[in-house]
């Protein structure tokens, strides 16, 4: 703020020249800083105008109040207010402003301003504006204020319905999220196009992210451990520079459906022009990855030995949590203990169990549950005839398949027309929109995999079977952190029963691998093929358990409950 003194003239004022007060106001910083044109008049082309006024009414600008960057929709802008009580406090005749919205944009506001004004005897004078204390120039100042609130609200309208159809055609509001920078190009006339392009740099580290929590061997705590390590940082500013991303907003890229190709705009969803960072079946798999970590409370938990998050007391069914005891020879010894027990949410009474002694049982318990070779071989067998025979019927299902997305496609489009109509709300949009794309993407999987992700599964199945054979030998050569993944890849829970001893419930798809009766089967084919006797053979496995409705990656079990033989 300045203030100007004998800015009329450089002769002395005489006797009879008034005092008056200057207000300028823009609504963006960016005017306020560098002197934009957006509203057609900047600060100093404000201030150069309402000099010329005062010249023109032989009034000489004792006072300059500038609000930079504030909106004339709200009255308690701080220069204004400070103005109001300035002209009350000091003889002054004429309050100058540029046009009548540099004050107000409503007439509420127009009229609490101007009567403030009036009561301390001064008088409103607009630069562009005929208005003064006639009935004619009364008039004009209501129509003008009444022209400013329309083309606020107006303005807020169009902003609104320009927002809508850029999320409609599938441009980016604001801001890219990180891994993504907003880019501005020329297209073959010279016109400025704003688009949205990959981050070299960020770009890699966030489809890793998406990838590894999918696997559901991370937390959202050690992923973004991991990301800093890995160089993840935020996009520098001109205000703030580039650093490590908070948790919070770990979480919150996880959760974006911006990086599966989908813009959101209150509540719809409308399939973006921008690249997707990672598939829909990714990004889903992470909602449901997300979703199992909050309902089972590990969510943010860091585990602190291989065996903690797999490992539940076999008597109540809750989950065995690590304890260290020190021994008078000041000796810590770890122990688990059941949480039901200990947070009295159970009557268990099982008592406190030696870490080493679990860790042993829990070896001894890997040699138990190797399948023998021959049997091995036999369900190689099964398995890989019954996944012939998926693959035919997948075959046949592909044009029905490619049927249905294409009646999915049609009924998105008629859901979006009769929203915009009004016929449905938001909240029914959103729930149906959400029904379809997850539809499409399963959808889009089954049709593009075909053949080979049929065969991807095979393999997937024959490492499996392998692994099954020999899971004792592998056990032992791993380290800790190794031996973790490997309880969560063979087993749902590792249950401690009595004296010890381990019951484990085996994870997909090991649980039809070590199916007695499964082997059985599979040793039954097997001799038939040998003897010749197969006429009409038909397997007994569940093909839903061989192949996921959405892939491959073993589905996350529900934890509750008590442990139980397979």
């Amino acid at each position: 703020m300045t203030t100007t003194q004998n800015a009329t003239s450089d002769a002395p004022a005489r006797e009879t020249t008034a005092l008056a007060v200057s207000y300028l106001r823009v609504s963006t910083k960016e005017q306020a800083e560098k002197g934009g044109t957006d509203e057609g008049f900047s600060i100093p082309a404000q201030r150069e105008a309402n000099l010329r006024k005062a010249r023109e009414l032989d009034a000489i600008i004792v006072e300059e109040f500038v609000d930079a960057g504030e909106s004339a929709r709200k009255a308690d802008r701080p220069e204004l207010l400070r103005m109001i009580e300035y002209v009350k406090a000091n003889e002054i005749t004429y309050c100058i402003v540029h046009k009548i919205d540099r004050l107000a944009r409503n007439r509420a506001d127009d009229v609490t301003i101007h009567l403030a004004l009036k009561q301390a005897g001064v008088t409103l004078v607009s630069v562009t504006e005929n208005i003064d204390e006639t009935p004619s120039g009364m008039l004009v100042h209501g129509i003008m204020s009444s022209i400013a609130e329309f083309y606020s609200r107006n303005l807020a309208t169009e902003v609104s319905k320009g927002m809508t159809q850029k999320a409609i055609t599938g441009g980016t509001l604001g801001k890219a999220p990180i891994g993504y920078l907003n880019a501005r190009k020329r297209d073959e006339l010279g016109r400025e196009i704003r688009t949205v392009e990959l981050d070299p740099r960020r770009a890699p580290l966030i489809k890793w992210a998406f990838e590894a929590y999918a696997t559901g061997r991370y937390s959202t705590i050690t992923l973004r451990e991991e990301l800093i390590d890995r160089g993840l940082t935020t996009a520098p500013t001109p205000k703030h520079p580039a650093r490590t991303p908070a948790l919070s907003s770990v979480h919150r890229f996880l959760t974006n459906p911006y990086y599966k190709g989908q813009i959101t705009f209150r509540g719809a969803a409308y399939d973006g022009l921008h690249e997707p960072l990672v598939s829909k079946e990714i990004w889903y798999r992470v909602q449901a990855v997300l979703n199992a970590h909050q309902a089972s409370g590990e969510k943010t938990q860091a585990h602190d030995h291989y065996l903690k998050g797999s490992i539940y007391c076999g008597e109540c069914g809750s989950r065995l949590i690590l304890s260290n005891a020190r021994g008078s020879q000041n000796v810590i010894y770890p122990y688990f203990l059941c949480s039901g027990r200990h947070s009295k949410r159970t009557d268990c009474e099982r008592r406190a169990m030696y870490v080493p002694d679990i860790e042993a049982a829990v070896e001894e318990y890997y040699r138990t549950i190797e399948i023998p070779e021959h049997t091995i071989a036999s369900l190689r067998g099964l398995v890989m005839a019954e996944f012939d025979q998926l693959r035919d019927i997948a075959r046949r299902e592909q044009h029905a398949y490619q049927a249905e997305r294409s009646d999915l496609l049609d009924e998105r489009g008629k859901l979006l027309q009769a929203h915009y109509s009004g016929a449905i709300p938001i909240d029914l949009l959103k729930t149906e929109q959400e029904r379809i794309s997850r539809r499409l993407a399963f959808l889009d999987v089954q049709i593009e995999a075909g053949d080979m992700e049929y065969e991807r599964a095979k393999a997937h199945l024959d490492d499996c079977l392998t692994l099954a054979g020999n899971c004792h030998q592998l056990y032992m050569s791993l380290d800790d952190s190794m031996r973790r993944i490997a309880n969560q890849a063979f087993f749902g829970k590792l249950c401690v029963q009595e004296h010890n001893r381990i019951e484990g419930r085996p994870g997909e798809p090991f649980d039809i691998l070590m199916d007695p009766d499964i082997q059985k089967l599979a040793l039954r084919y097997k001799s038939e093929n040998e003897t010749g006797n197969q006429t009409q053979f038909v397997a007994s496995l569940n093909n839903e358990q061989l192949v996921p409705p959405l892939g491959f990656e073993p589905r996350t079990h529900d934890l509750k409950g008590r442990c139980s033989n397979h």
